[in-house]
């Protein structure tokens, strides 16, 4: 980048600017973030270990648990580290890089979502021809078609943002580096950038929001023309946990980027940042966990196991 032999540093207006606060926020956010990490890691091992969770829906789901840990540590251990040390400051450098780990990651989960509702529609909606359709081999390739798609995605923005010059004095309104946030401290025309994050929100987000919603249309149909109430049930059920982390994800994002006066990014836009970059990891393993029944069952067997071994251990 041209204009940057001296050292700048961004600054980042963080969620309080109160010194009394920074401590208890460091100590609520490290404490959301081990749980986001230990609930994924769980759900991770869960479906690894447990035989009977060796489908494309727990395939999927172990994915967007991975997801979820790096999407969390994009974001969480920054924040944690400012309020530590309560100086906010950031290079241009490291910036960028967690700009492309956050579109990297955010985009993955997009996609992945799509891909979860595809993988509902056959199985619900085909069910005779699921296992040949969603086979292991056809879930690992939209699986790292997704990672590299993303891959490409985030790679365009960094390229672009590599052409800017930054001297603007004037701090992010946001914990993170935010990528509509770090064009407004631009020197240079970002006409382009903006240009590109638009066309790109129309079309490409268009067409995942479609991918995600659409088959849902089709599955509501065949659910409701279910003779049998408990087919209908467990239909429900097998999708119920997906939705409501597709609503929480797209309706907490929506109103941060997309709401009147969005790049003002006041307190309440805060709030909901707060909510689809730290809280959604978090709350996205406590939902599969409480309204998915394979994940009940498989807990309940290892709790029972768990009581076995221990009986085991105090005969001996």
């Amino acid at each position: 980048m041209e204009n940057q032999t001296t050292p700048y540093r961004l600054v980042l207006s963080g969620l309080s600017d109160l010194p009394s606060t920074q401590l208890p926020l460091f100590l609520v956010f490290l404490l959301v973030y081990l749980m986001t990490l230990t609930g994924n890691l769980l759900i991770v091992l869960w479906i690894c270990t447990d035989s009977h969770l060796q489908t494309p829906m727990y395939f999927f789901l172990g994915t967007l648990a991975c997801l979820d840990m790096g999407y969390s540590s994009v974001t969480t251990p920054r924040m944690l580290f400012d309020f530590h040390t309560q100086k906010r400051l950031i290079s241009i450098q490291a910036c960028i890089t967690q700009i492309f780990f956050f579109v990297f990651f955010s985009m993955s989960e997009l996609f992945l979502l799509a891909v979860m509702s595809y993988d509902r529609y056959v199985a619900i909606c085909r069910p005779l021809h699921y296992t040949q359709i969603m086979h292991h081999k056809a879930c690992v390739l939209l699986s790292l078609g997704v990672l590299m798609f993303s891959l490409v995605y985030s790679l365009v923005h960094v390229l672009l943002l590599l052409t800017l010059t930054f001297c603007s004095l004037n701090p992010l309104q946001s914990f993170f580096c935010d990528l509509s946030q770090l064009l407004l401290v631009s020197c240079s025309d970002t006409f382009i950038n903006e240009l590109l994050i638009l066309i790109l929100a129309i079309f490409l987000g268009g067409g995942i929001f479609a991918l995600t919603f659409c088959p849902y249309i089709i599955i509501l149909n065949t659910i409701m023309k279910m003779k049998s109430k408990a087919m209908r049930s467990k239909a429900f059920s097998t999708c119920s946990s997906h939705l409501t982390v597709v609503f929480i994800f797209y309706g907490t994002a929506l109103f941060s980027y997309f709401h009147p006066n969005a790049k003002d990014h006041s307190a309440v836009d805060k709030v909901a940042s707060v909510f689809y970059t730290v809280l959604t990891p978090l709350v996205n393993p406590l939902i599969y966990s409480l309204r998915n029944k394979g994940i009940k069952i498989s807990l309940k067997r290892s709790v029972y196991g768990l009581k076995i071994l221990q009986k085991n251990l105090i005969l001996k």
